[in-house]
């Protein structure tokens, strides 16, 4: 066996390796870290470009923290607050009174027009007359007979109490005589009250209003027969002035109206038309029903209203606003100003100096439709979000709408670069002609940024943004509706010509062409 052959072939796959030596393993892991750092650092500008436009101050410099929110504001104010109780009630007549004949008859005038106004006691129809005024002279007549008849008795009664005195005559006939004069004395007086029945009746041939008030249409015509037994009668009065309305209450609220009408409080009642924008009449509380409406919850109430311009119509639904008390010198937020958290409401109240929020939590009381009352928990004059409140949080920054640029605010001054960013802003601001270059001219000379600044970029700040420019700057934020808003805005300012929007402008496109990003208006 030759273990010559067996041997292994020396070549390149044998050789050793060198090794490499420290300083280049340093400088090799070092490269490699720096590579990755820039990955990183690309991937997430790329991934991220409107949180850096975020968050890029006015002037072009950074600022810490999240972006400011832009909120509305109110003052907490002192005002006397109604504490109303609306319901939906039902205009209800103090009386309607179906107008019936009591006798039959024909009907010979009626007196009255429809829809007329009529006061009790006025004569409204009549009644052919003529058979009542016949039964009026036959029970006349009747009566006067009978008066005689009695007269007569009593004068043979008085004579034969005299014959008796004097033993000429037997009591049995004195007394017989006695008892006629009775009979007759009683004849006389179903006499008298057939008489008094039949002009009676004859006074029933004049029909007159029981009551005062509006007469509708009428059911008959002249020339018809009426009796006491027609349904419809012949016509029907409402009373209309003073007239109720009859709503529902709920019963939590049965205890304060009792105890208020107890105390002699008179509660303002005001029934408002159907789109509750005007006002119809206004009464006072009358009165509450005796028990509740289990099915409903509620207790029917009654108001009542002069009604002298006759504004309300019986049967007519309208909307009641019950005063039930007056809260007087209370202090009141916007109702959007209250909030509900976890742990109770509460409300965002403004750090003016530092443009921050606070969340400070309050005790509600009654509310109106725009404002309530705050029991403890917030001073007058001090100021709360009302809108934007819903992306706060305590200590969060806030911008006011004042405060934004080309608005005046102060913060928008106090945010406003120095330096290089501060003279072309001045120079978009100056007013056109002569003063525009002397004020970029002074500008210039104490500031070496702007004059460094090609002639190229400075005509090309003072240019409108074209159609591209516009989309492009409005599609950064198409997912922010807020500050899609704001640069909308500075764009319709810069339409009108407005040289604060077109300095703004001009910063923006500054910082793009130095590398940075745009500020999210």
């Amino acid at each position: 066996m030759d273990l010559k052959s067996e041997a292994p072939t020396a070549g390149p796959e044998t050789l050793p390796r060198k090794r490499l030596s420290r300083r280049a393993t340093l400088i090799g892991g070092l490269i490699a870290v720096v590579a990755l750092t820039g990955t990183g650092w690309l991937a997430w500008r790329l991934t991220h470009p409107a949180a850096d436009a975020s968050t890029a101050a006015p002037g072009g410099g950074a600022r810490r923290g999240p972006p400011a929110t832009t909120v509305g504001v109110a003052t907490a104010e002192r005002a006397s607050i109604p504490i109303l109780l609306d319901a939906l009630g039902t205009v209800t007549p103090q009386a309607t009174v179906k107008v019936r004949p009591q006798v039959s008859g024909v009907l010979q005038k009626v007196l009255f027009k429809e829809g007329q106004m009529l006061r009790a006691g006025e004569l409204m129809a009549t009644i052919d007359p003529r058979q009542f005024e016949l039964a009026l002279q036959q029970a006349s007549g009747q009566r006067q007979r009978d008066e005689a008849q009695l007269d007569s008795a009593r004068v043979t009664l008085q004579r034969f109490r005299t014959l008796l005195d004097q033993d000429s005559i037997a009591r049995q006939e004195v007394d017989s005589q006695a008892a006629l004069v009775k009979q007759l004395e009683g004849t006389v007086v179903i006499d008298k009250a057939n008489e008094g029945a039949a002009r009676l009746n004859l006074g029933y041939t004049r029909v007159v209003a029981p009551v005062s008030g509006r007469v509708g249409l009428r059911a008959v015509d002249v020339g018809n027969v009426v009796n006491p037994s027609d349904a419809n009668g012949i016509a029907t009065i409402t009373q209309v002035t003073p007239i109720d309305v009859v709503f529902s209450i709920p019963q939590d609220q049965v205890g304060e109206l009792q105890q208020a009408v107890s105390a002699g409080t008179v509660m303002k009642v005001t029934a408002l038309d159907r789109t509750r924008s005007g006002t119809l009449d206004t009464g006072v509380f009358a009165s509450l029903d005796n028990q509740i409406d289990t099915t409903t919850g509620t207790v029917k109430a009654k108001a009542r209203f002069a009604n002298s311009k006759l504004t309300l119509f019986p049967s007519q639904f309208v909307n009641v606003q019950l005063l039930v008390r007056t809260i007087d010198n209370a202090v009141v937020v916007p109702v959007t100003a209250v909030r509900l958290g976890s742990s109770g409401d509460y409300v965002y109240v403004l750090n003016a100096a530092e443009r921050t929020v606070s969340l400070r939590p309050v005790k509600r009381g009654p509310a109106t439709v725009d404002k309530i009352v705050i029991a403890s928990g917030l001073q007058v004059g001090e100021r709360v979000i009302t809108e934007g409140a819903d992306r706060l949080k305590d200590g969060a920054r806030v911008v006011l709408p004042g405060d934004a640029p080309g608005g005046g605010g102060r913060a928008a001054g106090a945010r406003r670069p120095q330096g290089a960013a501060s003279a072309p802003l001045s120079d978009a601001r100056a007013p056109a002609g002569a003063a525009r270059p002397q004020a970029s001219a002074s500008a210039t000379a104490g500031t070496p940024a702007v004059a460094a600044q090609t002639p190229a970029a400075a005509a090309a700040a003072t240019t409108p943004p074209s159609v591209q420019q516009r989309q492009r700057f409005l599609d950064q934020v198409k997912d922010d509706p807020e500050a899609l808003a704001r640069r909308q805005a500075l764009l319709a300012q810069i339409d009108r010509g407005d040289p604060a929007a077109l300095a703004r402008w001009q910063q923006i496109m500054e910082r793009r062409r130095q590398g940075a990003p745009a500020q999210a208006q």
